[in-house]
């Protein structure tokens, strides 16, 4: 029944996040507001929608745990897994604006987080500087839009179109009812998810902390999973790098500054995520930088290294929750032997390819 809850919450959650953006996107266009700035800002968002209803959900009920591990555990995802996976599929293209401003915000949004977690607890004034960027960043990138090259804003407008006259769609309470259905969908799935959460980690025998890392992180980033696959299989392989990058900023700011808001006390934060999965998180962020670099694409043996990653981040975890004895030599072999080693190799890429140009 557990699994059941879990899936049925899985699909409730995809279904109010497409439901919410196509409500919300047709709505905006309706008032005149241009296809770029829908993209960048409602569709952009509508992804991070599920992790958003299962952090706040899980922040009101006191689930702390699982609040933090759903945006840490979906950070690593997003990067390692979905960049990994369409990768494979094809060499992901890295547009220089990536290089140069999202992925550093995206790594600044990361160490900002790292910073008001020191203490132990994300407050309430914490979680108001973290929805205040989100907004900063909102407003900035609105404004940034204005400056695009026409080529920019017709592959928007080309992706994000209105409602034809006469769809539909195209009624003002038909898309105020989406919204609203979304919205809907979105409390119910995040709910059903949180409680077979919970119920897992209990049979289990392993924390909130790690479910919320591991099911829950993977099962609210499926709208990303998605998005990021199709646009590789379609070619759009700028668009899969984008997705993940923005979904990855939004998480921290949005997600966590909500949770962070609506909780009564604030949300705890657990010694074992700051000891390590904050500074995975951190790592995966920064590494995004020399591979992006790398001749300014994600080379399939880039995607395999990834999905390598996070296969052996996951197997620690399960190791770390059970105790295991092969915990210590597989956690020396991964620092000791295949990080150092994944570091050489990127280094000798990154000069190899710069001699070339």
């Amino acid at each position: 029944m557990n699994i059941l809850l879990f899936l049925a919450g899985l699909a409730g959650l995809i279904a109010g996040a497409e439901l919410l953006v196509r409500g919300a996107s047709k709505l905006a266009l309706s008032f005149g507001i241009s296809p770029l700035v829908v993209g960048l800002t409602i569709v952009a968002f509508g992804t991070s929608s599920p992790e958003v209803a299962v952090s706040v959900g899980a922040a009101l009920d006191g689930q702390t745990d699982l609040a933090l591990g759903n945006v840490v555990g979906s950070n690593i995802f997003n990067v390692l897994f979905i960049l990994g996976v369409s990768a494979l599929i094809t060499p992901l293209v890295v547009h220089i604006q990536l290089i140069r401003q999202e992925v550093p915000i995206m790594i600044g949004a990361s160490v900002i987080l790292l910073l008001v977690c020191l203490d132990g607890r994300i407050g309430l004034m914490d979680g108001l500087l973290l929805c205040g960027l989100m907004v900063a960043y909102t407003a900035f990138l609105i404004i940034q839009s204005r400056r695009e090259s026409q080529a920019a804003k017709d592959e928007y407008a080309a992706e994000v179109q209105p409602a034809s006259v006469g769809a539909w769609d195209s009624r003002l309470p038909v898309q105020l009812l989406l919204i609203a259905v979304g919205l809907g969908f979105l409390v119910l799935g995040s709910e059903a998810l949180v409680t077979a959460s919970i119920a897992f980690a209990k049979a289990l025998g392993v924390s909130d902390l790690v479910i919320g890392l591991t099911i829950v992180a993977a099962g609210t980033s499926m709208p990303e999973v998605a998005t990021s696959i199709m646009a590789a299989i379609k070619g759009e392989r700028d668009i899969a790098v984008g997705n993940v990058v923005g979904s990855n900023t939004f998480n921290i700011l949005g997600c966590l500054g909500l949770a962070s808001v609506v909780s009564p006390d604030g949300l705890g934060v657990p010694s074992s995520l700051l000891a390590l999965d904050m500074w995975v998180m951190l790592a995966t962020a920064l590494a995004c930088l020399p591979v992006f670099l790398t001749g300014r694409e994600i080379a399939r043996w880039e995607g395999g290294v990834f999905l390598a990653y996070y296969a052996a981040y996951v197997a620690w975890l399960i190791l770390a929750a059970q105790q295991h004895a092969a915990l210590g030599t597989f956690s020396a072999v991964l620092m000791g032997f295949v990080a150092p080693l994944t570091v050489v190799t990127l280094v000798a890429v990154m000069i190899r390819r710069g001699q070339r140009s």
